[in-house]
C-alpha cells in the first residue's frame, strides 16, 4: 500500500508529457487518479491501471466552468472525495517566438484562458468538496521562466507569473479550511514521444543550468508527491522551483 492509499487526486492536462508522468507516479503511490484533459486520456488511464490503481478519465476543457464543475462532481460521485488537485493543464507547445508588436491577441487571450483562468475555475470547482471534508491540497504547475523573463513569449511568461500570484492569494484565503496551495515550477522540460520513458536522453547540455542536462518530467514527480502528501501540511503559498539550478532566487 502506498502513502496515498485511499486518497483521490485529479490531474488536469494528463493526456501526455508532464501530466501523464504525474498521474502515473501518483498511481504508484496508491492514489485513485482522475485524469482530465481536453484531449483523450486513454493512454494515461491505461498506464494508471497498469499500476493497479483506480482511474477515472474525463474529457474537460478547463476554460469552461460547466466542464470543471462536472469534473469535480463526477469525481465525488465515483470516489466520494477530492484530496488533491494538480492543475497541470496549460499552453506552451506551439507558441511561436514573436516580438510584442507581433503577438496575436487571440493567442494572448487563449494562453491566459488556459494557464490562468483554467486554474482559477478548477480550484473553484473542487473547493466545496475540500471544505466539506476538512482540507485538501492544490498544486499549480507554474514555471520559473518569469523570474528572469524570456523575450518572444511575453504571454506565456506573464501567465506563469499570474499563476504564482493566484497561488499566493488562494493560499491566504483557503488556509482557514486546511487547504494548502503551492506552485510547482519546472524549467524547460523535454516534451515528445519519449518524455515519460526512463531512457529519455538526459545528457544534452543546457547552458546556464547548474545540473547541466535536459530536464524530463520524471524530475518533477518526486516534488509533486511531497507537495501532495501530509509531509507538506505546513507549506502553502510557495513556489518550488525544480529546474536543475537555472533560476536561482
Amino acid at each position: 500500500m502506498g502513502q496515498f492509499s485511499g486518497k483521490v487526486v485529479i490531474v488536469t492536462g494528463a493526456s501526455r508529457f508532464i501530466g501523464q508522468a504525474m498521474a502515473v507516479r501518483l498511481a504508484k503511490e496508491g492514489a485513485k487518479v482522475v485524469v482530465a484533459d481536453i484531449r483523450d486520456c486513454a493512454e494515461t488511464a491505461d498506464m494508471v491501471e497498469a499500476e493497479a490503481a483506480e482511474v477515472l478519465s474525463i474529457r474537460a476543457d478547463v476554460t469552461v466552468e460547466s466542464q470543471t464543475l462536472e469534473m469535480a462532481e463526477r469525481t465525488v460521485e465515483r470516489f466520494g472525495r477530492i484530496d488533491c488537485l494538480v492543475n497541470n493543464a496549460g499552453i506552451y507547445d506551439g507558441l511561436v517566438s514573436k516580438s510584442i508588436l507581433d503577438v496575436d491577441m487571440e493567442v494572448w487571450d487563449q494562453v491566459f484562458r488556459v494557464n490562468v483562468k483554467g486554474i482559477f475555475l478548477c480550484c473553484r470547482a473542487v473547493l466545496p468538496a475540500m471544505k466539506e471534508q476538512g482540507g485538501g491540497k492544490i498544486i499549480n504547475t507554474g514555471s520559473a521562466i518569469w523570474l528572469s523573463g524570456n523575450p518572444g513569449i511575453p504571454h506565456y511568461v506573464a501567465s506563469k507569473a499570474a499563476v504564482t500570484g493566484l497561488t499566493r492569494t488562494l493560499a491566504k484565503e483557503l488556509g482557514q479550511y486546511n487547504i494548502t496551495v503551492n506552485t510547482l515550477a519546472p524549467g524547460g522540460t523535454r516534451s515528445g514521444a519519449v518524455v515519460n520513458r526512463d531512457d529519455a536522453p538526459r545528457s544534452i547540455a543546457m547552458p546556464g543550468r547548474a545540473i547541466n542536462r535536459l530536464e524530463v518530467p520524471g524530475d518533477l514527480v518526486g516534488t509533486l508527491v511531497f507537495l501532495s502528501s501530509e509531509d507538506s501540511n505546513f507549506i502553502t503559498g510557495q513556489m518550488i522551483v525544480v529546474d536543475g539550478g537555472t533560476a536561482l532566487h
